[in-house]
């Protein structure tokens, strides 16, 4: 994998994580966002599981880039699993698999040392307090516009949240960062308390005959 696909892929998932796990982050002066993103979150932290197709966007107008993919993600607590354009990541909970399918290897991690091994718990405390939100207009009435301004030095400039008013549950994130990239997320399906194993968060060498293994532990 190389650096820019690892961004990205570190991007997507930071930021479907966030969109799963937002709790807390109303921290600025607008008190009814804060509570709508608290009673998302006290609703998304009720669920067993939860499960979603999504789509998502990058788009750099300077660098002439526009690219759209699909994909899954899977949580349940600190563990999860995402597949999107070609890779999936896996994570236990300890450890943390990265799996490119063009190449056939997989990259394996210990979660704690790694800073880009976000799991929903840590975006849980880290972005907890700092974060500035506050109500902004929507263009469509069933949905409740939040954006979200970092109040400490973060690679992005601001975030907005995209909340279905009736299910309080966010349907799309746009990510805006320092290099000049749109990042937008759009929930397609969104399953709860879906049944999960173990399994279904670990890499398993044998369903990939002749896999690379690259264990940097």
């Amino acid at each position: 994998m190389n650096k820019n696909e690892f961004i990205r892929m570190r991007t997507t998932l930071t930021g479907l994580l966030i969109l799963i796990a937002c709790i807390g982050l109303g921290q600025g002066k607008d008190p009814k966002a804060a509570a709508l993103l608290d009673e998302v979150s006290a609703k998304a932290k009720a669920y067993k599981s939860i499960k979603v197709e999504f789509s998502y966007t990058m788009v750099n107008a300077k660098a002439k880039i526009n690219e759209e993919k699909t994909g899954t993600l899977l949580v349940s607590g600190d563990r999860y699993k995402m597949t999107a354009a070609g890779q999936t990541v896996i994570c236990d909970g300890k450890t943390i698999w990265t799996y490119i399918a063009a190449s056939n290897e997989v990259q394996v991690n210990t979660l704690e040392n790694k800073d880009e091994a976000l799991t929903p718990s840590k975006l849980l405390t880290s972005y907890n307090a700092n974060f500035k939100s506050k109500i902004i207009k929507s263009t469509d009435p069933a949905v409740e516009s939040v954006e979200l301004v970092p109040t400490t030095a973060k690679n992005f400039t601001r975030a907005i949240l995209g909340i279905d008013k009736s299910k309080k549950q966010v349907k799309s994130f746009t990510l805006f960062d320092k290099s000049g990239n749109t990042f937008s997320y759009k929930i397609k399906n969104y399953l709860t308390d879906t049944a999960v194993t173990p399994a279904d968060f670990t890499f398993d060498a044998k369903k990939f005959p002749g896999v690379e293994v690259i264990d940097m532990r």
